[in-house]
């Protein structure tokens, strides 16, 4: 199936999706701050470059979206029109996610991934109760912590 645009338009579309500093990204950061948390963004020395880094307490945080990551919950759908290539694609991102993530963890880093789905969507979570969840997961010393939206 052909596109419905035409290529520069298409390449418009796709160079406006961010790959930090995305939306969910920022609500996160914003109510760790507010909860009194320091962090850094992005660190490139880190396996993943995750989104938010938390040096004191050892702790990496990921905001995925759950296309870009291949996500099961309602708010992934594989595109009807290339689908080989978006597989791939997905499929690579999601090995990243797992290499870096198990990179982190025997470097004695702990994980948290939190999925778009948990602040957007029919399953999304109260802002209050998921800052809770990923507050008192950064204070524990458990090594990992995935905060995905309730399914319906």
């Amino acid at each position: 199936m052909t596109d419905v645009v035409t290529p520069g338009t298409r390449s418009k579309m796709m160079a406006g999706i961010r790959g930090k500093d995305t939306r969910p990204e920022i609500i996160i950061r914003k109510e760790l701050f507010r909860q009194g948390f320091r962090y850094r963004l992005h660190e490139k020395k880190l396996a993943g470059k995750p989104d938010i880094v938390l040096p004191r307490y050892r702790a990496a945080v990921f905001v995925h979206g759950c296309f870009w990551h291949g996500h099961t919950c309602n708010l992934f759908r594989l595109p009807s029109t290339r689908t080989d290539f978006w597989k791939t694609k997905i499929d690579r991102n999601r090995h990243n996610d797992e290499r870096a993530i198990s990179i982190l963890l025997k470097s004695e880093w702990r994980v948290a991934i939190v999925w778009e789905c948990a602040l957007k969507g029919r399953g999304k979570w109260e802002l209050l109760t998921l800052t809770d969840a990923i507050t008192k997961w950064i204070r524990s010393d458990v090594p990992e912590l995935e905060i995905r939206g309730c399914q319906p």
